[in-house]
C-alpha cells in the first residue's frame, strides 16, 4: 500500500474536511499543493506525491479551529488511515527548524500530545518533501501565491510574532530549491492559479 493517497482520494479527503470545518484553509492547501507540484516537477521530484502532500498538510483543520492542535490531529488522522508519508507532512510542515517551540500560534493541546509531537519531530530527519511543503506553506495563502516576505509578514501581523530563525530558514529553503530547480521559484510560480 502507498504511504499517501492518490490525487483523487486526497481531493476527497480535503473536500470532506472543508465540509466539517469550512474556511480559507482549504484553498490555502490547494495553493500549497499547486506550488509543490510545480517545484517538484522542475526539480525532478515526484510531482504527484508533492501535490498530494501539499494538499493534505493542513488536513487536521478538519477537526475545527485549532492552532497546534491541527498538527496533532492531522498526524493522528492520516496515520489512522495508513498514510504515514502524508501524516509525517502534517507533523513536519510547521517546524522548518525542527523545534516545537518555534510554533507560531497557541499551544492548544495537552502536554502529552505536545510530548508526542516533540518526540516524533526529534526522530525525524527531514527529506526534500518535508522541506518542499515547509517552503510552499510559507509561500501560499488562501488567495494565491504570495511570496515569502508577504506571507510571513501576514502571519506576523496575525499572530504578533515570527521567530527570526524560522524566517531565515524559509529563505534558506527558497535558495535550496532555487538551486535544485536551476531557476528562481518566484518566476516558476508566477501566474499560478486554481482551476
Amino acid at each position: 500500500m502507498k504511504a499517501y493517497p492518490d490525487r483523487a482520494a486526497a481531493d476527497a479527503l480535503l473536500i470532506e474536511g472543508e465540509a466539517l470545518n469550512p474556511g480559507p484553509w482549504g484553498n490555502h492547501s490547494r495553493y500549497v499543493a499547486l506550488c509543490a507540484e510545480k517545484i517538484a516537477e522542475a526539480c525532478g521530484m515526484d510531482s504527484e506525491k508533492a501535490y498530494v502532500l501539499g494538499l493534505l498538510h493542513d488536513i487536521g483543520r478538519r477537526e475545527g479551529v485549532k492552532h497546534l492542535g491541527h498538527v496533532y490531529d492531522g498526524w493522528v488522522y492520516l496515520n489512522r488511515l495508513a498514510y504515514p508519508d502524508a501524516a509525517r507532512i502534517c507533523l513536519t510542515h510547521s517546524f522548518n527548524t525542527g523545534n516545537l517551540e518555534d510554533y507560531i500560534g497557541r499551544f492548544d493541546i495537552p502536554e502529552d500530545q505536545q510530548r508526542a509531537i516533540r518526540e516524533a519531530l526529534n526522530a525525524c530527519v527531514f527529506d526534500d518533501y518535508d522541506r518542499l511543503i515547509q517552503l510552499c506553506d510559507a509561500l501560499a495563502g488562501a488567495e494565491g501565491v504570495m511570496g515569502l516576505e508577504k506571507r510571513m509578514g501576514d502571519i506576523k501581523a496575525r499572530y504578533g510574532h515570527y521567530p527570526q530563525e524560522k524566517w531565515d530558514k524559509n529563505f534558506a529553503l527558497k535558495a535550496y530549491f532555487d538551486q535544485k530547480c536551476g531557476c528562481d521559484i518566484d518566476e516558476l510560480l508566477a501566474g499560478c492559479a486554481l482551476k
